[in-house]
Parts: structure tokens; sequence; C-alpha cells
């Protein structure tokens, strides 16, 4: 508890200081990948991207016509 109020009396300084330091340990725990890793990732990301891309175009396509099939009927 006597952390806590010793915390809300730092200046901003004080506290933007204190962030930075933990954030900069925080980073140096990170396990980051390696740039094989990275690219091998980045590629299924985006062949992801492009297969629902086409899925949702070629539906989009489909129910477009279906709507302009049934308006023409009425």
């Amino acid at each position: 508890m006597a952390d806590l109020a010793k915390t809300n009396k730092q200046g901003f300084g004080a506290r933007a200081k204190k962030f930075l330091r933990e954030t900069k340990a925080e980073l140096k725990k990170v396990t980051w990948p390696t740039r094989d890793q990275l690219i091998h990732n980045t590629m299924i990301i985006i062949s992801f991207i492009i297969i629902v891309t086409i899925i949702l175009s070629v539906l989009d396509i489909a129910f477009a016509e279906l709507f302009q099939f049934l308006t023409n009927l009425v």
C-alpha cells in the first residue's frame, strides 16, 4: 500500500522515466523471430489474405448476380 501512495506522489517525468525503463527491460525478454521465420510467417499471412479476398469476391459477385436476377423477375 505504501508503494501505491509513493507512486501517486511521483511527478510525470519520474513516472515516464520509470515506464520507459520497465518497457526496455520487458523488450529485452522478448524472443524475436529470425529473418527466415519472419519471411515464412509473412508469406503465410499474405497467402491467407489472398485466399480470403478471392472467396469474398466470388461470393460478392454471386450475390450481386442473384440479387440482379431476383429483381428482374419482379
